[in-house]
Protein backbone atom coordinates (compact mmCIF):
# COMPACT_ATOMS: atom_id res chain seq x y z
CA UNK A 1 0.00 0.00 0.00
CA UNK A 2 1.42 3.36 -0.94
CA UNK A 3 -1.25 5.34 0.92
CA UNK A 4 -1.38 5.69 4.69
CA UNK A 5 -4.29 4.16 6.60
CA UNK A 6 -5.82 7.63 6.93
CA UNK A 7 -5.42 8.34 3.20
CA UNK A 8 -7.00 5.00 2.26
CA UNK A 9 -9.87 5.63 4.68
CA UNK A 10 -10.43 9.08 3.19
CA UNK A 11 -10.43 7.68 -0.34
CA UNK A 12 -12.80 4.89 0.70
CA UNK A 13 -15.22 7.39 2.29
CA UNK A 14 -15.01 9.62 -0.80
CA UNK A 15 -15.98 6.66 -3.03
CA UNK A 16 -18.96 5.84 -0.79
CA UNK A 17 -20.01 9.49 -0.76
CA UNK A 18 -19.99 9.66 -4.56
CA UNK A 19 -21.82 6.33 -4.76
CA UNK A 20 -24.48 7.59 -2.31
CA UNK A 21 -25.12 10.47 -4.70
CA UNK A 22 -25.44 8.23 -7.74
CA UNK A 23 -22.06 9.21 -9.19
CA UNK A 24 -19.84 6.21 -8.45
CA UNK A 25 -16.29 6.97 -9.67
CA UNK A 26 -14.52 5.20 -12.49
CA UNK A 27 -11.33 3.29 -11.60
CA UNK A 28 -9.25 5.89 -13.44
CA UNK A 29 -10.76 8.64 -11.26
CA UNK A 30 -9.95 6.70 -8.08
CA UNK A 31 -6.39 6.21 -9.30
CA UNK A 32 -6.05 9.93 -10.05
CA UNK A 33 -7.37 10.75 -6.56
CA UNK A 34 -4.84 8.37 -4.98
CA UNK A 35 -2.06 9.98 -7.03
CA UNK A 36 -3.19 13.42 -5.84
CA UNK A 37 -2.95 12.26 -2.23
CA UNK A 38 0.59 11.04 -2.88
CA UNK A 39 1.50 14.22 -4.75
CA UNK A 40 0.37 16.30 -1.76
CA UNK A 41 3.27 14.80 0.20
CA UNK A 42 5.62 16.82 -2.00
CA UNK A 43 8.11 14.07 -2.86
CA UNK A 44 10.40 14.57 -5.86
CA UNK A 45 9.85 12.92 -8.23
CA UNK A 46 6.16 12.47 -7.37
CA UNK A 47 5.15 8.96 -6.29
CA UNK A 48 2.19 7.37 -8.09
CA UNK A 49 0.18 4.23 -7.52
CA UNK A 50 0.69 1.27 -9.84
CA UNK A 51 -1.46 -0.09 -12.65
CA UNK A 52 -3.16 -2.68 -10.42
CA UNK A 53 -3.47 -0.43 -7.36
CA UNK A 54 -7.20 0.32 -7.77
CA UNK A 55 -7.98 -3.36 -8.34
CA UNK A 56 -6.05 -4.25 -5.16
CA UNK A 57 -7.72 -1.38 -3.25
CA UNK A 58 -11.14 -2.82 -4.11
CA UNK A 59 -9.96 -6.29 -3.00
CA UNK A 60 -8.81 -4.82 0.35
CA UNK A 61 -12.32 -3.41 0.87
CA UNK A 62 -14.71 -6.36 0.47
CA UNK A 63 -17.79 -4.12 0.60
CA UNK A 64 -16.64 -2.39 -2.62
CA UNK A 65 -17.10 -3.79 -6.10
CA UNK A 66 -16.11 -2.88 -9.64
CA UNK A 67 -19.06 -3.17 -11.99
CA UNK A 68 -20.56 -1.65 -15.08
CA UNK A 69 -23.04 1.19 -14.67
CA UNK A 70 -26.13 1.33 -16.83
CA UNK A 71 -27.35 4.20 -18.95
CA UNK A 72 -30.67 5.56 -17.77
CA UNK A 73 -33.44 4.97 -20.27
CA UNK A 74 -36.52 7.21 -20.29
CA UNK A 75 -38.85 4.29 -21.10
CA UNK A 76 -37.48 2.41 -18.13
CA UNK A 77 -38.06 5.44 -15.90
CA UNK A 78 -41.77 5.26 -16.71
CA UNK A 79 -41.86 1.74 -15.26
CA UNK A 80 -40.19 2.47 -11.92
CA UNK A 81 -42.05 0.98 -9.00
CA UNK A 82 -43.48 2.97 -6.11
CA UNK A 83 -41.43 1.11 -3.48
CA UNK A 84 -38.12 2.06 -5.12
CA UNK A 85 -39.20 5.70 -5.41
CA UNK A 86 -40.30 5.78 -1.77
CA UNK A 87 -36.94 4.30 -0.70
CA UNK A 88 -35.16 7.03 -2.70
CA UNK A 89 -37.12 9.84 -1.04
CA UNK A 90 -36.52 8.31 2.40
CA UNK A 91 -32.80 8.25 1.58
CA UNK A 92 -32.92 11.90 0.47
CA UNK A 93 -34.77 12.87 3.66
CA UNK A 94 -32.22 11.05 5.83
CA UNK A 95 -29.36 12.76 3.97
CA UNK A 96 -30.96 16.19 4.46
CA UNK A 97 -31.35 15.50 8.19
CA UNK A 98 -27.86 14.00 8.56
CA UNK A 99 -26.09 16.98 7.01
CA UNK A 100 -28.49 19.69 8.22
CA UNK A 101 -29.32 20.85 4.71
CA UNK A 102 -31.74 23.79 4.68
CA UNK A 103 -34.53 24.23 2.17
CA UNK A 104 -32.82 27.17 0.46
CA UNK A 105 -29.96 24.83 -0.50
CA UNK A 106 -32.20 22.30 -2.27
CA UNK A 107 -32.73 22.74 -5.99
CA UNK A 108 -35.02 21.06 -8.50
CA UNK A 109 -34.05 20.22 -12.08
CA UNK A 110 -37.23 19.48 -14.02
CA UNK A 111 -37.82 17.52 -17.19
CA UNK A 112 -34.45 16.29 -18.44
CA UNK A 113 -32.25 16.51 -15.35
CA UNK A 114 -28.51 16.28 -15.83
CA UNK A 115 -25.67 13.76 -15.67
CA UNK A 116 -22.18 14.35 -14.35
CA UNK A 117 -19.60 12.27 -16.17
CA UNK A 118 -21.59 9.10 -16.75
CA UNK A 119 -23.91 9.27 -19.72
CA UNK A 120 -23.23 5.77 -21.02
CA UNK A 121 -22.25 2.39 -19.63
CA UNK A 122 -18.92 2.63 -17.82
CA UNK A 123 -16.90 0.63 -15.31
CA UNK A 124 -17.33 2.17 -11.84
CA UNK A 125 -16.44 1.42 -8.23
CA UNK A 126 -19.47 1.12 -6.00
CA UNK A 127 -20.83 -0.63 -2.92
CA UNK A 128 -21.06 -4.38 -3.34
CA UNK A 129 -24.60 -4.35 -1.91
CA UNK A 130 -27.14 -1.71 -0.91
Amino acid sequence: HKLTVFEEESLYNWILSLDDRGAAPRPRTVREAADLLLKARGSTPPITVGEKWVENFVKRHPDLSTRFSRSYDYRRAQCEDEKAILMWFNFVKATIEKYGIVGDDIYNFDETGFALGLTATAKVITRRTY
